[in-house]
């Protein structure tokens, strides 16, 4: 993806990473995340606070400019009371794909590809866990549509792809597990959509003791007669 930023590219689906690569420092990593999501201009004292929210704001401005001055250069940009992420961001572009699937707009496999990591796993500071909640949820929904507008289009490679992607991201979820079985019936892949079912349904039970919703049941109810 072009932009004004050159190639300068952070990545925050699936870990922290830049291109081109950079050694960062802990304070480094830290400011370069938050500008990522937060972004791509955001206020120095907030940033400060948000960061390191144990510490006096005195202690967090000077914190701010530790890690400013310890990122390589050219990465993010002072400016008066701001700062400026000068890269781009694929968290950005996640969302922009999510919101196009949503619309449902076509969407192709290199973009299905964006939507199947969550924003910066394993971090767990406050200021980034309601971030990660909502795109989760998104990408998750985004999936789903991919899977149904696939599917309608005959394109059934694209559409299990992103069904199982949503499945594999939220297992209990039923609405996932219905749109994935519902394209691999469609498709005609019978055995297949019996096989995804009979696994939710031993571990909704096994989980939660409960029983899967009639329109999941609806979609497979022929092919477990068969079988029986």
């Amino acid at each position: 993806m072009t932009s004004s930023n050159g190639s300068r590219r952070v990545g925050v689906l699936g870990g922290l990473g830049t291109r081109p690569p950079e050694r960062l420092s802990g304070a480094g990593r830290r400011l370069l995340a938050y500008a990522a999501v937060k972004g791509p201009r955001v206020n120095r004292l907030l940033t400060g606070t948000d960061l390191w929210p144990e510490l006096t704001e005195a202690r967090a401005r000077a914190n701010v400019r530790r890690a400013l001055w310890q990122l390589p250069r050219r990465w993010v940009r002072a400016d008066g009371p701001d700062l400026e992420l000068a890269a781009s961001v694929d968290l950005g572009e996640a969302r922009r794909v999510a919101d196009q699937a949503l619309a449902d707009a076509e969407v192709g496999a290199e973009e299905v590809e964006m939507l199947k990591h969550d924003l910066l796993p394993g971090w767990y500071e406050s200021w980034v866990l309601d971030e990660q909640d909502q795109f989760h949820l998104h990408r998750i929904q985004a999936l789903e549509a991919v899977c149904r507008t696939a599917s309608a289009a005959g394109a059934y490679t694209l559409a299990t792809g992103a069904g199982l992607a949503a499945v594999c991201a939220e297992p209990l979820r039923e609405s996932a597990v219905t749109v994935l079985v519902q394209a691999l019936v469609t498709e005609g892949n019978r055995f297949e959509a019996a096989r995804r079912y009979r696994a939710y349904a031993q571990r909704l039970r096994h989980e939660l003791g409960a029983a899967p919703g009639d329109d999941l049941v609806a979609l497979v109810r022929p092919f477990l007669r068969r079988r029986a």
